[in-house]
């Protein structure tokens, strides 16, 4: 590996196993780049807390369940690279997080987008933990932050388009605790992803186990078949030779994304334009194509159910540690907590 590799971090909250969202919006990317950069992806364990603080035996159990689908995937901890580590096994970033939150300013947690979003779900029950997310999620990035005085080689970080303005925040925080201190750490850049998000199979937004409109990465044929079966199409075609719109369809959505046979995908949208073809037929393509895409998956997933997932873990996030207290010692020094007069 040469030393002025680029470095970049990205991770996932374990909240349960993870699903086509996470692949089109992460993990295809993830599994792109991992030839490229020294990778550190990580398990977000701390950050899950902040949602999830009632539930721990559910972040338990989605730890392997999230390192697993990494791995089925095609991430591969085996290269020198690549390095999966655990967030709430690396004390420095507890550290850090604290040594950051004197520099950031309180109004720029409530102004943070996701922070007002999850606001309106958690009504009464939001503690100081969640409020300090930003903060968080900064010290999550700027631990593998070389030292500036030395190279200014922004951290990469893989994100869809919405997710930019919290790269943001992290360089607001990087630049006050520069110009307040030293330079100290250098600042982040946003790897677009090719699709931001995908719709759930219901046409909302965003996918999610409470509303039953995902599709897992783990999911046997039986459970994708049904998924497809229930999507939602065009709500304004009621028989099957009125003409559709395919535009904004989720079925025709997940043929873009997920079939890899373009002159089929074509052929479906002209007919279901015209009427000439049924949601039916649309859904039975549609779900062969999903079936060649996971079957894959899953036959990794069973190889490595047989491994040691904490070693694997172990391996990664010890040699994070390590980067980690190189940073924290950097910190200290610039806020003058190494006590250089005594």
């Amino acid at each position: 590996m040469s030393e002025k590799i680029k470095r970049v971090l990205t991770g996932i909250r374990p909240t349960g196993p993870l699903h086509l969202g996470h692949y089109v919006g992460a993990l295809k990317q993830w599994v792109k780049i991992q030839d490229e950069y020294e990778c550190f992806f990580m398990v977000a364990d701390i950050q899950a807390l902040t949602t999830h603080v009632d539930n721990p035996k559910l972040i338990e159990e989605s730890v392997r369940e999230v390192v697993l689908d990494f791995l089925a995937a095609g991430l591969d901890p085996k290269k020198p690279n690549v390095h999966f580590i655990l967030q709430s096994a690396i004390p420095e970033l507890t550290e850090l997080t604290v040594y950051l939150s004197m520099v950031t300013p309180f109004t720029w947690m409530q102004a943070n987008p996701t922070i007002q979003s999850e606001m309106k779900h958690l009504g009464k029950n939001i503690s100081t933990g969640f409020m300090s997310y930003p903060v968080s999620q900064a010290a999550d990035i700027v631990f593998v932050s070389s030292d500036p005085n030395e190279s200014k080689e922004p951290i990469l970080v893989p994100v869809g388009e919405d997710q930019v303005p919290h790269l943001r925040d992290t360089n607001s925080i990087v630049a006050m605790f520069n110009r307040t201190y030293s330079p100290t750490f250098v600042e982040c850049k946003a790897l677009l992803t090719d699709v931001p998000r995908l719709v759930g199979t219901d046409g909302q937004a965003k996918m999610s186990k409470s509303l039953n409109n995902a599709i897992y990465l783990k999911d046997d044929k039986e459970t994708v078949e049904k998924m497809v079966k229930s999507m939602f199409t065009d709500p304004n075609r009621i028989h099957p030779n009125d003409p559709g719109k395919v535009e904004g369809n989720p079925v025709f959505i997940y043929h873009d994304i997920f079939n890899p046979n373009k002159e089929e995908v074509k052929d479906l949208k002209e007919r279901y334009r015209k009427g000439e073809v049924g949601d039916v037929e649309v859904k039975e393509k549609l779900n062969i194509a999903l079936e060649n895409f996971l079957e894959p998956i899953r036959e990794r997933r069973k190889e490595y159910e047989k491994e040691d997932i904490r070693k694997i873990l172990d391996e990664g996030t010890k040699f994070a540690r390590n980067i980690a207290i190189e940073t924290l010692e950097r910190t200290r020094k610039a806020m003058h907590l190494d006590y250089p007069s005594i």
